[in-house]
């Protein structure tokens, strides 16, 4: 299975790309691992919320492609330990799945479009975390469920 993440906007903090840097090394040892980075309009800041939800999800829809299962990391999404999270990762393999999508919106959540063709909602916390700092912990889970589902000792050494 391929397994693409989908971040929107771009960060300026070293520790962030340090981060994902680091677990994308890892995690590519155990699937065919993409990341992308949706570029958001230079005066994005200026525009109101709805606009920003609005393009955003423009640019969100582009990268889907008609097999994908996509999941969208959103704090209203389902909350999964690792260990089920891991079996959510080992449950689409086993059914073929050819490409999962996961998805980081920016700090407004998503445009209702997004939210109507994504197949799941997954939430990392009931706490709230910035949108950059969600980019390092996902990548993390996301390795962690892969040494959960090879049974290596990661997860509880």
């Amino acid at each position: 299975m391929k397994i693409t993440i989908l971040f929107t906007g771009k960060t300026d903090s070293d520790f962030i790309k340090e981060g994902v840097d680091y677990y994308e090394k890892r995690i590519k040892r155990y699937t065919d691992l993409r990341i992308v980075t949706a570029a958001v309009p230079s005066k994005w800041r200026s525009l109101p919320e709805e606009l920003r939800k609005q393009q955003e999800g423009s640019l969100i829809l582009k990268q889907m492609e008609l097999h994908d299962r996509c999941v969208l990391l959103d704090e209203k999404g389902e909350n999964l330990s690792s260990v089920r999270f891991a079996g959510f990762i080992e449950n689409a393999t086993n059914r073929s799945v050819k490409r999962m999508l996961f998805v980081t919106g920016g700090p407004w959540g998503f445009a209702p479009e997004v939210y109507d063709a994504a197949h799941h909602k997954l939430s990392l916390s009931s706490m709230t975390f910035s949108h950059q700092l969600v980019r390092v912990l996902f990548m993390e889970q996301l390795y962690r469920a892969f040494t959960i589902i090879r049974g290596e000792p990661y997860h509880n050494a």
